[in-house]
């Protein structure tokens, strides 16, 4: 049965055939391509999911995903040997969803790919902020500004989501990593820090001043949106 379709971006071919192997062996149908180039044209042809190298021969794997992003919120891996906490949140911030650093477990990776791709198709209510001014729709994946469309990456849908649903509720960093990422995160204080300036440039008119998601100092982060009626 075909689960979804994953485009690798990786140059290593072994490491390349391995991964395609175990997410073969799960149900994916996966493409390889081993360059930037090559990547590029390829996802005129739609995928669900993308794992991205970031060191390839052609081209910045860091460039490919801020290209990606300029359209589209397909979920991203990075797949890197860059092990340091400052490359993981470098990454987040321009849009991955999530960090696998070399040597890594296949099994671990498909299980990332597993946990992506459900958080990816979630489907519930939409609810509504500040008189329209803020739409999350889970059905359509879509969230609105002023009505219209921002751009988000799973991983930030997810973890607007999960505060907008519970207003005025203190999330720490820790409970908001067993959330959207449900697993143990190295490094996730940063994590989740690099995500929510990611959502408050896009949600909020000034994000020194934030209007939604409100830092709580020593504690976490909560929303401060107010829902509007049914």
């Amino acid at each position: 049965m075909n689960k979804g379709r994953i485009l690798v971006i990786e140059d290593e071919e072994k490491i390349a055939n391995i991964v395609k192997a175990y997410l073969e062996k799960e149900g994916y149908v996966v493409t390889v391509a081993q360059t930037g180039q090559k990547a590029l044209s390829a996802l005129k042809d739609g995928f669900d999911l993308i794992i991205l190298d970031l060191m390839l021969p052609d081209m910045d794997g860091e460039d490919i995903c801020q290209t990606i992003r300029k359209d589209s919120d397909i979920p991203i891996i990075m797949l890197t040997a860059k092990s340091d906490e400052d490359n993981r949140v470098k990454g987040l911030g321009i849009g991955a969803d999530d960090y696998v650093v070399k040597p890594f477990s296949p099994r671990e990776l498909v299980a990332r790919v597993k946990a992506l791709l459900r958080r990816h198709k979630g489907t519930k209510e939409s609810i509504s902020f500040n008189n329209g001014n803020l739409i999350i729709d889970s059905l359509s994946f879509e969230i609105k500004k002023d009505g219209i469309p921002v751009i988000f990456t799973p991983t930030e849908f997810k973890l607007l989501h999960c505060l907008a649903k519970h207003p005025g509720q203190i999330f720490s960093r820790l409970q908001l990593v067993n959330v959207i990422l449900g697993y143990d995160f190295e490094g996730y204080d940063r994590t989740i820090d690099a995500h929510v300036k990611n959502i408050r440039h896009k949600i909020e008119e000034d994000p020194r001043r934030p209007f939604y998601i409100k830092t709580v100092y020593g504690a976490g982060y909560k929303f401060i949106g107010q829902p509007d009626e049914d």
